[in-house]
């Protein structure tokens, strides 16, 4: 248990602050909308999943990002373990009425394994590595930290019509500065921390409606979400 809540300090806290200059407005608030899936191929070790994810820099409208992404599962049956070789699709928009976009492509290596703290406390540990082919960039590599933690409320466990509190924080490191024509990034990319109410609507299927402030090396932003996760 020590452990866990030391990745989750770690998590919300190893980032600092920066105060660089932004053309983003960082008081209009933001909207993504989500659907999340998986599953498994019959009753093997392999599965499927994958997410679509349309990010606004407002409510709607001004896209901020298009995200497609899929990949192969694998579960070993002696391991409370899941990995996952996948791969994304990238569009992102330009802040502001410029409709301007950039493209990437990106294929990605995870691992996400759950933790139950006592009776009530659901946590997810995911680490992910990406090798992203950004247009106009250098090939770049990323690293990413996510701890989730769903707490049902009106129930014991998460089973039809429980009502839960999600919350994650996400950490976003660079795997390298450089990025093409002397350009540089830090190596703090960005943190994610969210909060919502979610809803089991019934067996696999879940929605949730939240808040995400997101906070890069150049703003800091909040965003709303509604998302849809589907086991099928």
């Amino acid at each position: 248990m020590k452990k866990s809540f030391l990745l989750i300090a770690v998590s919300i806290f190893l980032f600092l602050p920066r105060n660089a200059k932004s053309q983003i407005n960082e008081d209009k608030v933001g909207a993504w909308y989500m659907y999340f899936f998986n599953t498994t191929f019959k009753e093997s070790p392999w599965g499927a999943q994958g997410d679509v994810q349309l990010r606004n820099w407002n409510l709607a409208g001004d896209m901020e990002q298009l995200l497609v992404r899929g990949g192969l599962t694998y579960k070993p049956e002696s391991a409370n373990i899941k990995f996952t070789l996948g791969y994304g699709n990238v569009t992102t928009g330009t802040y502001g009425s410029d409709k301007s976009t950039t493209g990437e492509n990106r294929i990605y290596q995870e691992a996400l394994f759950p933790v139950q703290l006592g009776n009530r406390f659901y946590t997810n540990h995911r680490f992910r590595f990406e090798q992203r082919f950004v247009e106009g960039h250098d090939f770049r590599t990323r690293y990413r930290y996510n701890l989730s933690i769903n707490i049902p409320l009106n129930k014991s466990t998460l089973d039809e019509n429980a009502v839960y509190l999600a919350l994650y924080n996400e950490l976003f490191v660079n795997g390298q500065r450089a990025i093409g024509d002397e350009r540089t990034v830090e190596i703090f990319d960005r943190n994610r921390f969210y909060t919502a109410m979610g809803y089991v609507v019934k067996p696999g299927l879940n929605i949730q409606l939240g808040f995400m402030n997101q906070t890069t090396d150049n703003w800091r932003k909040g965003q709303l979400q509604l998302s849809l996760h589907h086991k099928i």
